[in-house]
């Protein structure tokens, strides 16, 4: 079976992209070379890059998703996301538990179970 190694999202700014993951994903960064670089991780050792562009245009339905195995995480994650200013509704039920939250840098981010 294959499996998808790494993912380079470009995104404006590197460390507050950066800082979001690991804050509420809990991605370790593990490299980086200034604010142009980061290298996170993931637990099952997943490898997400972030590098730097001026102009970042994703599509529209464009998105990187975080699934949890409860809807009390789910919960959780939106609820730390408001209390810390970010434009986020309320989790919903459509194709799973699930509620979307721009990301500092210019990509979106979906949270589901």
């Amino acid at each position: 079976m294959m499996k998808i190694n790494h993912l380079n999202l470009t995104v404006t700014d590197v460390a507050a992209s950066r800082a979001f993951l690991e804050t509420y994903f809990g991605l370790e960064c593990r490299a980086a070379r200034g604010d142009n670089f980061a290298v996170l991780f993931d637990d099952d050792g997943f490898v997400l890059t972030l590098m730097k562009g001026r102009e970042v245009q994703y599509p529209k339905t464009f998105h990187v998703g975080f699934p949890q195995q409860t809807e009390e995480q789910v919960d959780r994650i939106n609820q730390k996301l408001l209390e810390d200013g970010y434009d986020v509704k309320p989790p919903q039920h459509a194709h799973g538990y699930t509620f979307y939250v721009e990301a500092p840098g210019g990509f979106t981010v979906e949270v589901l179970c």
